[in-house]
């Protein structure tokens, strides 16, 4: 409990030097450090549960991991340019992730071999690097609505150009396909019964997300896909995403009590 009480302090003071520095439109790092340690205890919070009692990737474990995965991708891009804005959102999600996973308290650890920790990580990955495309998109939305009605408002000037936010929102979205493919592959290379009856849900929704953001990435290169139908492409294949893990998981461990 100590490391998540000191990691939420540090994402709170993070969230707060970073809307001070894009408030005065400036370029400091001065937010970075608590960032990156409110990620190094969030990550070590986990870690100490785990040598206690073992790999606990329940809901609310998930939930906190997909957090921080965000806030340390966040952290890192912003360190190198103007995205650091998406932390003023990630920090404060990855916290509520985190107190979630504290309050929740801990389940018994799941028996997984090394073939399905793999398989497991590979999804915590995709999940978190396509839930950082699609606060892109949302944030590429608002930029175009606000640039096409002549609002100009003080925060635009904490995003990147429209056509660089676009170029790092489809970088973002191939590298998630990258990872939910080697999701899937391992999927179906470790688990023993992909279409089993508490599987199958997650199996199609997750093959119909990946179709989807295929589609998306191909639809880019070939048709030069960009601005609102991008965003709308992105924000269904991640709604799929979300169902086919979060919504399965829920269902069946806070619902059905199943593990």
């Amino acid at each position: 409990m100590t490391f998540v009480l000191i990691a939420l302090a540090f994402y709170a003071v993070a969230t707060a030097l970073l809307v001070g520095v894009l408030r005065r439109d400036g370029s400091q790092r001065i937010w970075l450090p608590p960032a990156s340690v409110a990620v190094a205890l969030h990550a070590a919070a986990h870690l100490d549960a785990w040598r206690a009692a073992g790999l606990d990737l329940h809901f609310f474990a998930a939930l906190s991991l997909v957090g921080l995965g965000m806030a340390a991708l966040t952290a890192v891009t912003g360190a190198g340019g103007r995205m650091r804005a998406l932390g003023v959102v990630v920090f404060p999600i990855a916290a509520a992730m985190l107190a979630l996973y504290a309050l929740a308290g801990r389940e018994p650890p799941e028996a997984l071999d090394w073939r399905l920790q793999l398989h497991a990580g590979f999804a915590l990955l995709a999940y978190a690097t396509l839930a950082i495309a699609a606060l892109l998109a949302i944030m590429l939305w608002l930029q175009e609505r606000a640039l096409r009605r002549r609002e100009f408002h003080r925060w635009l000037r904490a995003l990147p150009p429209l056509v660089q936010l676009e170029t790092l929102l489809f970088r973002t979205i191939a590298a998630g396909f990258v990872l939910l493919s080697a999701t899937l592959l391992t999927g179906v290379l470790f688990v023993e019964d992909l279409l089993a009856q508490h599987l199958v849900h997650k199996t199609v929704l997750s093959v119909l997300s990946w179709l989807t953001f295929g589609a998306l990435l191909l639809g880019r290169w070939r048709r030069g896909w960009r601005g609102v139908v991008a965003v709308r492409w992105t924000l269904a294949a991640m709604a799929l995403l979300v169902l086919a893990f979060f919504g399965s998981k829920f269902v069946l461990e806070m619902v059905l009590g199943r593990a």
